[in-house]
């Protein structure tokens, strides 16, 4: 009465499964520098936490007997997982098994992985390379016909993006479905010399007349400089990594609360470079990475999108041990203008913050928005105003640090003004409709030219201003609400992050 032959046979097509493409296209794998699907699930997951879901699926082979001969797996691995001893759905396209073509995928798995990440509210990690069960000319003699284009099970892509973290990488060669795979994510990754991403390969955009290889068409340093990827890193064990601590800093799904870690860093510590970290020289640039890792917990700071957007730094941080989310101006990049890039990473930043319910902390010294030619072909009006609506429309408690300049549309988009203003100014601070320095000549310009000197007037009018312009006159009008010394930023943003998060229930 024994069941045992079964399972002999079930251990047996294990066995088969795990061999994925066969010894020789798994070394081929290998010989590209890259690891193989179950090698990166073993990588990316705490060890021994995975418990892979259909993994005898495939495409078995029989003698005349019906007895089986062989199985060529599925080309999609997955399963439940642990990641700093917490669940996750962990998958990888097999690229041994016809480079993830979608003849050799069975697509209810790609559907069932995509809706147990969203049915069970527990973040989501894609490991893509290739057409990640996208298309293939072989499919049409295949079935027989061709068919209408449509991606089933798409619309628990998106359910992910709204419910849970969503975090892709992509490694090797990602197109079409694959491509689509990766940037349908919260956090996506490119390994250099390693990933390319792009709607169609080098083949098929030489029918248009465009010759290419993969790298100058879709390598990491075109897709992550353009916003279409998030990070760039040296290899795949970097990725795992980063994706790792970018799911760190958030909760396991929509309407849950991240985790608060234990902090060593004292709230009130007081960094005494702070005081002289911003120079007097108006054109004079500094380092605003600097103030991050003075005022947030030692060794929290994790910046995401740094390649592209450069004129906003975007990172997760601890405060005191409770993660927010920061959004700080880089004034070694265009000043800290606001381009059309900038803007729309800031756009997205604040959603992401505001999805998963992260206090966020704003640095700001922002001379405006991008101006001249370039600036208007780009649209960075729209991009610019899309960003403050965002910022405007956050429900999440928002702190606001103004470090030196807030400029015009793009410098009153620091905070939502309708709303309490959760605000400090260090004595750097610097406001205004528009700079002084560019508008005297235009608003003094028939007084200027009247006068007897008219650069000993000129200079009469910017001293008289400059003494208007001190932010003490501003505060003397609740205009700001409060002047610190910059040594008193991170004990008061630690105050902000105990305040928010116990406001917000945790």
């Amino acid at each position: 009465m024994s069941w045992d032959k079964e399972i002999d046979e079930l251990r047996a097509r294990e066995v088969m499964a795990e061999q994925m493409g066969g010894a020789e296209k798994v070394a081929r794998q290998h010989g590209r520098g890259k690891l193989d699907a179950r090698a990166r699930i073993a990588g990316l997951v705490d060890a021994g936490s995975f418990r892979e879901i259909g993994k005898i699926a495939g495409k078995g082979s029989y003698d005349a007997d019906g007895n089986l001969l062989g199985l060529a797996p599925s080309n999609l691995i997955f399963g439940r997982a642990n990641i700093e001893g917490r669940a996750v759905v962990a998958s990888a396209d097999d690229f041994t098994v016809r480079g993830g073509a979608a003849d050799a995928a069975i697509r209810r798995k790609f559907e069932q992985c995509e809706a147990m990440a969203h049915t069970l509210k527990i973040p989501l990690i894609r490991m893509i390379d290739g057409t990640g069960g996208g298309g293939s000319v072989k499919t049409l003699e295949v079935i027989g016909a061709t068919y209408v284009p449509a991606v089933p099970g798409w619309g628990d892509v998106i359910r992910n993006l709204e419910s849970v973290p969503v975090v892709a990488l992509s490694l090797g060669p990602t197109a079409g479905l694959g491509a689509a795979r990766v940037v349908a994510s919260h956090y996506s990754i490119m390994v250099k010399g390693l990933s390319q991403l792009f709607a169609a390969g080098p083949a098929v955009v030489e029918a248009i007349g465009e010759k290419s290889d993969k790298e100058s068409l879709g390598g990491s340093e075109i897709h992550t400089r353009n916003g279409v990827v998030d990070e760039e890193v040296a290899s795949e064990a970097e990725a795992f990594a980063r994706a790792r601590r970018f799911l760190s800093y958030l909760p396991s799904a929509v309407g849950q609360y991240a985790a608060r870690t234990a902090c060593n860093d004292p709230a009130d510590r007081r960094e005494e470079a702070l005081i002289s970290t911003v120079p007097r020289g108006a054109l004079e640039v500094y380092s605003m990475r600097k103030v991050l890792e003075a005022v947030f917990d030692k060794g929290s700071v994790f910046e995401m999108g740094r390649m592209w957007g450069r004129a906003a730094i975007t990172a997760f941080a601890r405060l005191d041990g409770w993660p927010v989310a920061v959004l700080a101006s880089d004034p070694s990049f265009l000043g800290g203008s606001w381009e059309a890039k900038t803007s729309e990473k800031a756009e997205r930043f604040i959603k992401l913050a505001d999805q998963f319910r992260l206090p966020v902390v704003h640095l700001v010294d922002n001379p405006g928005f991008m101006i001249g030619n370039a600036a208007e072909m780009a649209g960075t009006i729209r991009y610019g105003v899309n960003a403050m609506n965002a910022i405007y429309k956050a429900t999440v408690p928002l702190c606001c640090v103004v470090v030196r300049k807030a400029y015009g549309i793009a410098g009153s988009a620091m905070s939502n003004a309708e709303a309490f203003q959760y605000r400090f100014a260090w004595p750097s601070g610097d406001w205004g409709s528009l700079p002084i320095e560019g508008g005297i000549e235009v608003a003094y310009k028939a007084e200027i030219e009247a006068a007897e000197d008219s650069q000993a007037h000129l200079e009469a009018i910017r001293t008289r201003l400059n003494k208007v312009r001190s932010p003490f006159r501003t505060a003397e009008i609740f205009g700001i609400e409060d002047i610190i010394d910059p040594r008193d930023t991170r004990p008061l943003l630690c105050e902000f992050a105990e305040l928010a998060w116990r406001g917000m229930g945790a």
